[in-house]
């Protein structure tokens, strides 16, 4: 068995560590056709990486004009903890508003606790100018050094 087989994560393994990690680094194909790299925020919503942004962001103009991107998820200080997801995939914007909204809802409440009043209108107030942005993977790679039990 070679290494690469070694620290692959299974489907379970993938779906748990995206489910506990919080932030997601989105490659898009800029208009020049360098890497556009930004940081989100995300949630999975049936095993599919899910996040919001604005809609007259960077990211959301080159994914209208490429739907193409690389997500990373990783995790570890030294070698032997270092674990992470790549996925390749293809992007679905979504702007309707009552999804935005209530995917919105979601995401504020992973990354801020539980919705108030004052939390729930700001969420209503962001949605009529944000588009939800779904990952439909292509391939996925990941990584998981710790079963190499400290030897590499």
């Amino acid at each position: 068995m070679n290494r690469r087989d070694l620290i692959h994560m299974s489907d379970e393994e993938i779906r748990a560590f995206l489910q506990e990690q919080r932030t997601l680094q989105i490659a898009t194909i800029d208009h020049d056709g360098w890497p556009h790299l930004v940081a989100m925020w995300y949630v999975m919503i049936n095993d599919q990486i899910v996040f919001w942004t604005y809609a007259k962001s960077q990211k959301v103009a080159n994914l209208r004009r490429d739907t193409r991107l690389t997500c990373l998820v990783e995790t570890g200080e030294g070698y032997s903890e270092l674990r992470g997801v790549q996925i390749k995939g293809r992007a679905i914007i979504n702007n309707d508003y009552e999804t935005v909204q209530r995917i919105g809802a979601v995401i504020w409440e992973r990354y801020n606790g539980s919705l108030n009043d004052t939390s729930r209108q700001m969420v209503a107030a962001q949605a009529a100018k944000r588009v939800l942005v779904f990952v439909e993977p292509v391939e996925i790679v990941s990584w998981d050094h710790r079963k190499l039990g400290g030897s590499y």
